[in-house]
């Protein structure tokens, strides 16, 4: 594995566990509301991801 794949792997791992991290806390915090909003805010993020990708693609 060259360092550039072992580097983008790496980063997208701690992505991955951040993201997985914010969730537990969310539900942990056992407040629907914080729950219901950091579920609408990742919809919304990947939704103006993806337009934001096929716009200057």
């Amino acid at each position: 594995m060259s360092k550039r794949m072992f580097s983008r792997s790496l980063r997208s791992g701690t992505y991955k566990l951040g993201r997985f991290l914010g969730d537990v806390q969310a539900v942990s915090s056992g407040s629907p509301k914080k729950i219901s909003k950091r579920a609408a805010r990742r919809l919304v993020g990947r939704a103006i991801g993806k337009s934001l990708w096929k716009l200057f693609r």
